[in-house]
């Protein structure tokens, strides 16, 4: 299945069922008097969270949702039928937004939560509304009145506890699969992750949370370069990052700071969150360079950086468990 992280849909509502003019016509009744029913409400549209989803690929090529009008109104103060609500349902996660694309309309994090994105028209009233002691045959009606429209956009942010950020080749693939039974595509070249890919780590036998790698950040992502910067949403919600950075380049305190800097050039309170700096590659690094690496590295965090392997696992059991305990203290504190 393609992964789809954002789609535009346009939604309409349903109008309201007009009401009628009617009088009653029965035998032996000389004044029968108005007995016209309203309209029908319109349908809503709604969107619904629901579990079993991860893509918004559903969207792509159906971008229109209409829902039907009211029934009319009918003699003998019939009021016309309320049209079925249309129900656009999302992964978990989605948050809806207006198409200014920053007016946020629905965030819907939990399965089975539901939002109204458009409201059905009320319908019209038929002449038996406005009979009156001084207007006993009324012939007014009022039409339907309208359902409400819009486009919306669609924007996925995944549910996860922890995220990997670092540059390309950092080994964020490599240690997602080392510590997750998530299957990532891993190659020598940079831009091998294209999307976000989750994993749910069991640091023991009572805990998980779940780990999102998304591709590799360069330097001016927040401007467009590169893959940009649009898949930084879907760590948002992340309780804690793991910078990842390549032992195995010259200067690693020069990449942290990048990727630093793209995280505040985007906002959404990512470079706010706890933050685990770990030096990757240390399998490919001789002991001379691991130590000067590490100096230059903490200079640039403020606190020794960790060391781990993600190709031999060493180190990884003790960033897994820090992430953990980072996560079940979030979680506490919400």
């Amino acid at each position: 299945m393609k992964f789809l992280d954002e789609a535009k849909v346009y939604l309409k509502a349903g109008d309201g069922g007009d009401g009628v003019v009617a009088f009653r016509r029965e035998k032996y009744i000389e004044f029968g008097g108005p007995d016209g029913g309203n309209g029908g409400r319109g349908g809503n549209v709604l969107a619904e969270a629901v579990e079993g989803l991860n893509t918004l690929i559903d969207y792509r090529y159906a971008q229109h949702f209409k829902a039907r009008k009211g029934g009319n109104g009918a003699g003998s103060d019939r009021t016309g039928a309320a049209s079925d609500d249309v129900t656009l349902k999302v992964p978990v996660g989605t948050v809806i937004l207006a198409d200014d694309k920053e007016t946020v309309l629905a965030d819907l994090t939990k399965p089975g939560q539901t939002a109204i994105l458009c409201r059905g028209g009320d319908g019209g009233h038929g002449n038996a509304h406005f009979k009156t002691s001084t207007n006993r045959a009324p012939r007014r009606a009022d039409k339907g009145y309208p359902g409400e429209e819009r486009w919306v956009w669609l924007r996925l942010k995944l549910i996860a506890d922890a995220g990997l950020v670092g540059l390309p080749n950092a080994g964020k693939s490599t240690f997602l699969a080392a510590s997750s039974a998530a299957r990532p595509k891993i190659a020598d070249y940079p831009f091998t992750t294209l999307h976000p890919q989750l994993g749910v780590v069991r640091p023991s036998a009572t805990e998980e949370f779940v780990l999102a790698d998304i591709p590799g950040l360069i330097e001016g992502a927040h401007e467009g370069a590169g893959l940009g910067d649009r898949f930084l949403g879907h760590i948002e919600r992340c309780a804690v990052l793991l910078h990842l950075i390549d032992g195995t380049q010259a200067d690693p305190a020069e990449a942290y700071r990048t990727v630093r800097a793209e995280l505040e050039g985007y906002g959404g309170g990512l470079s706010e969150k706890p933050e685990v700096v770990a030096l990757n590659k240390m399998d490919a690094m001789t002991p001379q360079a691991k130590t000067s690496r590490i100096k230059a590295l903490a200079r640039a965090v403020g606190k020794e950086p960790l060391l781990i392997s993600g190709a031999t696992g060493e180190g990884v059991p003790g960033v897994l468990r820090i992430l953990a305990d980072t996560v079940a203290a979030a979680r506490k504190a919400e």
